[in-house]
């Protein structure tokens, strides 16, 4: 099981709650969210929400505000292991490493359990390829039927 808390050197990823959720889907703000957050992707990774499970979504808070969310799609399936992870940021904290960091961070607590990861982009995302390839995505598996980019992230060998 991965780590309820997870942190970086810039970076808190804390669980979204079940009231969180209720407010996000609700439009309602909370003081603690940058005026931009949450995105709709946000809102849409909401429904992945279930209080004490670690493999949902969590906001990425940088200083005292959130600015976007990380987490998986479920817990990881299959043998070996894998779980898909999405995230995203507001305009704000883009182009300043914090996808990258946030992803890192994640990713710590899958290679310390075994779990390989698989991401989803845009095939003209510049940015999110960058990001999944700074990271250890390089496993390319195609598209899907959405006709976004599927990359893997091998377990690190010990």
């Amino acid at each position: 099981m991965i780590a309820e808390r997870l942190a970086s050197e810039r970076l808190r990823l804390i669980l979204v709650t079940a009231a969180d959720a209720a407010d996000m889907r609700a439009g309602r703000r909370q003081d603690r969210w940058h005026p931009d957050y949450p995105r709709q992707d946000d809102v849409d990774a909401a429904v992945f929400v279930r209080d004490g499970n670690p493999w949902g979504p969590r906001h990425v808070v940088l200083g005292m505000q959130a600015v976007g969310s990380i987490g998986f799609f479920g817990p990881p399936e299959g043998d070996p292991p894998e779980v898909e992870v999405g995230y995203g940021l507001v305009a704000d904290a883009r182009g300043r490493g914090v996808a990258t960091e946030a992803l890192r961070c994640v990713l710590a607590e899958t290679d310390r359990v075994g779990v390989r990861v698989r991401a989803r982009t845009e095939p003209g995302n510049r940015a999110g390829v960058r990001v999944l390839a700074k990271a250890g995505f390089t496993d390319l598996r195609g598209s899907d039927d959405e006709g976004l980019l599927v990359m893997a992230r091998p377990v690190p060998r010990a």
